[in-house]
């Protein structure tokens, strides 16, 4: 079975979750049967070159792809890669007024109507949580036939990290780690260092420190704490990154919302504990395992830290991802949701 993969083109610059969803999804796509090829936009594509499209992410940076996949007749499935802290409910009145609005003339967008066309037009669509799930069939109206749910995956090589290298350079150990983009409000760093503003014990911040309004505040207030190291961008393969899971003793993830957040899988793998927002289907994933707090209260964030570092590490939770979110485990679900579309074993 023949298959080609795209996101947006940005993915590759961002270096984000997309981009870790879409590689380690092609690299272990082979070993159930699929001929994995990425889209090239500069080689003209014809039905005929593939069996099958998976586009990741339902969004304006793939709305065109998408649209003339589907009018090249490919059967396409989409990771929609979306959530949205608005109930179903409002989602689907959202939906229906941004559709009114668009009738008045051309060149109106709307990301809901964005998200919904991409998926409509999707043979089977791939949400990372039963709760993007459930916004889609209830909120954007997408066919509850066609969803199915294969969950964010994490690299098996997380589970054997050494905290040495990270130990030996930093000179820091057992610390309060945080890994992701700073410029971005839906990461929520600032209020995190405002948060680790008031707990004495060491903390990292690992990530690209985007220019910007956001991004610039976060370093201003990182900078007026010594206890506060801010480390600008490990690549995602590199063994230091990998190191600074194994190193910490809590990491920290309090976003406005997750899908699940592909770090806190990684440094739960490594032997972390895991404070994360409750938003975005992130309980689906850690359950129990984890603490969770409210991203819009500094006050709980910093509880929610201090109350993990109290506790001991276990390996309750790194057992529970390896059994259940390897990226062998969501590529094997992936090809199960591709044999479903195109009718071929292989």
């Amino acid at each position: 079975m023949r298959v080609t993969l795209a996101g947006y083109q940005a993915v590759s610059i961002l270096h984000g979750g997309p981009s870790t969803q879409i590689r380690n999804t092609a690299k272990h796509l082979p070993k159930f049967g699929v001929d994995v090829r990425f889209f090239d936009p500069w080689t003209r594509l014809r039905k005929e070159d593939t069996d099958l499209f998976h586009l990741f992410a339902a969004n304006i940076g793939t709305y065109h792809l998408a649209r003339e996949i589907h009018a090249l007749g490919i059967p396409l499935i989409v990771s929609p890669i979306v959530f949205s802290l608005h109930t179903p409910a409002f989602v689907r009145t959202a939906l229906r007024w941004g559709r009114l609005i668009q009738r008045t003339g051309k060149g109106l967008w709307f990301d809901y109507a964005i998200t919904a066309d991409i998926c409509q037009w999707a043979s089977r669509v791939l949400p990372n949580t039963a709760a993007e799930g459930k916004l889609l069939s209830e909120g954007l109206g997408v066919a509850s036939g066609k969803i199915i749910v294969v969950p964010n995956g994490v690299d098996e090589r997380f589970y054997t990290a050494d905290p040495t290298p990270f130990v030996e350079k930093y000179g820091v150990r057992d610390f309060i780690l945080n890994v992701g983009h700073t410029g971005h409000a839906r990461k929520n760093v600032l209020a995190l260092i405002r948060a680790l503003a008031g707990i004495d014990h060491p903390a990292v911040i690992i990530g690209r420190f985007i220019s910007g309004e956001y991004g610039d505040a976060c370093r201003r207030e990182a900078a007026k704490h010594r206890h506060i190291l801010l480390i600008d961008g490990l690549d995602h393969s590199s063994e230091m990154l990998s190191s600074a899971y194994a190193a910490c003793d809590t990491f920290v993830l309090p976003s406005l919302f997750e899908t699940p957040g592909i770090a806190a899988l990684e440094a739960a793998l490594a032997g972390a504990k895991v404070v994360i927002t409750p938003y975005g289907g992130t309980r689906e994933y850690f359950g129990d395992l984890a603490g969770y707090v409210e991203p819009s209260s500094v006050a709980s964030i910093r509880d929610g830290i201090r109350g993990a570092l109290e506790r001991k590490k276990g390996t309750e939770l790194r057992e529970h991802i390896r059994k259940n979110f390897l990226w062998q485990s969501v590529a094997r679900k992936t090809a199960e949701a591709y044999r479903e579309v195109s009718g071929k074993d292989t």
